[in-house]
């Protein structure tokens, strides 16, 4: 009975530290922090500081000068000229957007992130300038 009676109150003990341990309350924000949205700030796109990175990030691979002709189905976005005629007809956004009007870009790629469109959206929606 002794070894019976130790095997007992050490299982109980273990149990009771496991509880112990287990049972507490953190607070729910340090445990399950909520991540904030940042806003999407389009007040001051332009195409220098803001369209001519996004399509040098994410079109240019395929859409330069150089690589138009064989990967980029003619269409080089890598001048102001060639995008603000893409700009206007409606092409660029449709595209980007993958909104079904024209071909989906980026080709077998992710959809780009909606602050990346909205600025797009706004570089044209105020006449797709060269500034």
């Amino acid at each position: 009975m002794g070894i019976l009676n130790k095997l007992i109150r050490i299982v109980l003990v273990v149990s009771a530290l496991f509880f112990m341990v287990s049972c507490y309350y953190d607070k729910k924000d340090q445990v399950y922090p909520q991540v904030v949205a940042t806003a999407c700030d389009t007040t001051t796109v332009t195409y220098a500081t803001t369209i001519a990175p996004i399509l040098t990030t994410n079109c240019n691979v395929c859409h330069s000068t150089a690589a138009a002709a064989s990967s980029g189905g003619g269409i080089a976005l890598d001048n102001y000229t060639n995008v603000k005629t893409y700009a206007t007809n409606g092409r660029l956004y449709a595209s980007m957007s993958q909104n079904g009007m024209a071909s989906p870009m980026p080709k077998n790629g992710a959809k780009l992130d909606n602050c990346t469109l909205n600025k797009i959206a706004v570089w044209i929606n105020r006449g797709a300038l060269n500034n």
